[in-house]
């Protein structure tokens, strides 16, 4: 079959490969999940435990640790057996961290029964936060790749962003989903959250064993990517055996660290900075029915938004973000990648400085926005990244999903600024983060020496 007639989801042998798409994009989906419940989870310890903005961070950092000491043995473990079995391995791992929350929530009960410390429960926690986040890297760091070479090399980035979509829409229902049961309040107005905390989890064990049982039999086929740098031809005329040889990939491993400690930053803050910098809202907003929750009176006497309010509002800016998603994947057909990952990148480095700047309700509006331009970065980093390794793809993704681990690192240093300051001071560590992304985009060019990803419908080759 000649490359004219390739679809998205058609190899050159004429293999149609949409349900293996579709099945591998629910794992995006489970994962987006996760993360949108980690993100709201911050505001439920500042409470519960009496923590400050810093130190709630070390949720976001359990989580990305998983990633952090995980992505090698991951990749490693991706190359020997294949997509199929290691995306099993990686829901078999998501569902011990799931079940793990059972017992945490029986140490959460010892602490508030002052047998264990706060500090005890809270590491019973973290540690299945950890867990889940092991098992995540097994999935992402397969799946991520994998979506890159289910059809036509030419939609590479566009196959990995209409995935990422499903991630998207993860993400809007993960926020609403924690903030029902991290913010749970009993007859008497009192939180039962640290009670009920587990039960997402416990669905999400049982999801993940389902998944797991229906990729046991279905068609997962290996597919090794084009060797456009002959890393794998020994003794070949220019070929280079070193992953790390190639500026495109070293740098897309530093773009994602600065990418992803952006958008942890963002969305670990986000209730903070709605129930807190947000102009005052009517008064006459308390008294419409199924909003009535969503508002509470402040210290200042004003109506402002509450924790459970501002979760629920996560879910639509991460309908921005999925609206970015949806939107890019189709821009990404018609333009070069890295052009369009320049340009969000610059765009998401003014509204970061807008909300740092405090503005009002133009603030709040760049707060969204953020959101929306945030969409494309880490799969189109990913594309960008291992463009061109072949076979070495795998390994190369499990070091671009290592570079995760600066969602540990610089939400810490977020809450530092906003502890110190305000939540909108705050805004400059992502804002400083997006100006190397934006870097990278527009120079991708120069370091892959190859024009783009796509162009004249051609698959890109070097210069």
């Amino acid at each position: 079959m000649s490359t004219r007639k390739q679809g998205l989801f058609i190899l050159p042998d004429g293999q149609n490969l949409t349900f293996t798409f579709i099945l591998v994009s629910s794992l995006f989906f489970l994962w987006a999940l996760c993360n949108g419940m980690i993100d709201v989870m911050d505001r439920h310890f500042q409470e519960e435990l009496n923590l400050s903005k810093a130190q709630s961070a070390w949720v976001q950092f359990a989580h990305y640790l998983g990633y952090f000491l995980m992505s090698m043995p991951a990749g490693w473990l991706a190359t020997r057996l294949g997509y199929k079995r290691g995306i099993i391995t990686g829901l078999l791992i998501v569902a011990v961290g799931g079940f793990w929350f059972l017992p945490a929530t029986h140490i959460s009960a010892l602490a508030r029964a002052g047998a264990v410390t706060p500090g005890t429960a809270f590491l019973g926690f973290l540690a299945g936060v950890c867990v889940i986040a092991t098992g995540l890297t097994f999935l992402e760091t397969i799946a991520n790749p994998y979506t890159t070479v289910l059809g036509d090399p030419r939609y590479a980035a566009t196959r990995i962003n209409l995935a990422q979509s499903c991630n998207g829409l993860g993400w809007i229902f993960g926020p609403p989903l924690g903030g029902i049961f991290f913010y749970s309040k009993d007859a008497m107005g009192r939180s039962t959250g640290s009670q009920t905390l587990y039960i997402p989890y416990l669905g999400l064990a049982i999801g993940a064993l389902v998944i797991a049982t229906i990729f046991a039999f279905a068609r997962v086929p290996d597919i090794k990517t084009e060797d456009t740098y002959h890393l794998d031809d020994n003794g070949a005329p220019g070929a280079s055996h070193s992953i790390w040889s190639h500026p495109h990939f070293v740098l897309a491993v530093a773009a994602q660290f600065f990418y992803v400690a952006a958008q942890a930053g963002i969305f670990s803050f986000f209730i903070n900075y709605m129930t807190a910098e947000v102009p005052p809202l009517p008064a006459s907003w308390t008294s419409i029915g199924w909003l009535g929750g969503w508002f509470e009176t402040a210290k200042t006497g004003a109506v402002a938004l509450s924790d459970k309010g501002a979760a629920n509002l996560a879910s639509v800016a991460f309908g921005c973000f999925l609206l970015g998603r949806i939107t890019g994947s189709a821009l990404l057909r018609k333009a070069s990648a890295h052009k369009v990952l320049g340009l969000y990148g610059l765009m998401n480095v003014i509204a970061t400085v807008l909300v740092f700047l405090k503005l009002g309700w133009l603030s709040v509006a760049c707060v969204f926005a953020s959101y929306f331009f945030m969409s494309i970065m880490f799969p189109t980093i990913f594309a960008l990244g291992i463009y061109g390794l072949g076979a070495r793809a795998k390994k190369a993704s499990a070091f671009i999903v290592m570079a995760i681990m600066g969602g540990a690192v610089l939400p810490k240093l977020m809450g530092y600024v906003a502890d110190k300051f305000d939540m909108s001071r705050g805004f400059i560590v992502p804002a400083v983060c997006f100006v190397f992304v934006a870097f990278y985009g527009f120079n991708w060019p120069k370091f892959s020496k190859a024009d783009s990803l796509v162009q004249s419908g051609k698959i890109a080759v070097g210069h």
